[in-house]
């Protein structure tokens, strides 16, 4: 794969309490900003303008919180809707939701797991393409963290394999999960990138995670991220080839430089990733005519 333009490479939360920072930042200092859309749709005042402002200087990606597509709910037309309408007014090339459910009779405010069984496969998958056609563009479902299965019949793996075939959709491969949850439920993350396909890997998150006394591992981004992590991402990239790396951080904000240090991170990672795709080219043989 060819190394990604400049813009949508390494990227930063877009947070209310980071707005005046953000606003103040050098253009090159991000090369995209993300936000939820459903936290903005309709927002106007200060913050809306604010939005507007960011929006006009750095290519947003969006993340959705609340269509829930593993949930039994009829999908939020309405919410679609008015989502369709944020990405074409911001040109936004990549959205992402999760791979979970957040919704029974009101909003659960939780990432919930859904089981990993063939009937949840067809129920999810069929939820995303509807999602699809509603927004007018491909998606990618976010791989997310779980503390407990509601029932396992498939591995995590095969569940997240199926139902990118069955939707026929793309790939947010949140790092930071992958390793949180393959410690704590005992799988190789290394053996999981593997069998991943790389077509289908539209962009990458990376965040801090929490340490438990227990030794369970717990995805919060509010910290900085650690060092296995760091490594998993490289990995990543050396699997995959670069791709938009976003760093999220929700909450425990330290100055704006640190965030900006760790984006600096990501982008010196996406260099060496760089460079070694272009030597394994260049010590290509050429070809026997």
């Amino acid at each position: 794969m060819t190394a990604l333009p400049a813009p949508i490479r390494a990227g930063l939360g877009l947070r209310r309490a980071l707005l005046a920072q953000l606003a103040a930042m050098d253009d090159g200092a991000v090369d995209f900003l993300e936000c939820a859309p459903d936290n903005w749709i309709g927002v106007g005042g200060r913050a809306g303008a604010a939005l507007a402002q960011l929006a006009a200087r750095f290519p947003l990606s969006c993340h959705g919180l609340s269509l829930s597509l593993g949930g039994s709910a009829p999908l939020d037309r309405e919410l679609l809707r008015r989502t369709r309408e944020f990405l074409d007014r911001h040109q936004v090339a990549l959205y992402s939701e999760h791979l979970s459910y957040c919704s029974d009779d009101g909003h659960l405010y939780d990432l919930l797991p859904i089981p990993f069984t063939d009937e949840a496969v067809r129920h999810v998958a069929a939820r995303i393409r509807q999602t699809q056609d509603a927004l007018g563009r491909r998606i990618a479902v976010e791989n997310v963290s779980y503390y407990a299965a509601p029932h396992q019949a498939l591995a995590e793996i095969d569940f997240i394999l199926a139902v990118l075939a069955e939707a026929d959709c793309d790939l947010l491969l949140d790092v930071n999960n992958l390793y949180v949850n393959a410690h704590n439920h005992g799988y190789d993350a290394q053996a999981f990138l593997a069998r991943l396909p790389a077509a289908r890997i539209a962009s990458l998150h990376i965040a801090g995670h929490y340490d438990d006394d227990s030794g369970l591992k717990v995805d919060t981004h509010g910290a900085p991220v650690r060092g296995d992590v760091w490594q998993l991402l490289a990995q990543a990239y050396a699997r995959f080839g670069v791709r938009p790396t976003l760093l999220e951080r929700d909450f425990g904000f330290p100055p704006l430089g640190e965030l900006l240090a760790e984006v600096e991170r990501i982008r010196s990672l996406q260099a060496v990733a760089d460079g070694f795709s272009a030597g394994i080219v260049a010590n290509r043989e050429p070809a026997h005519v």
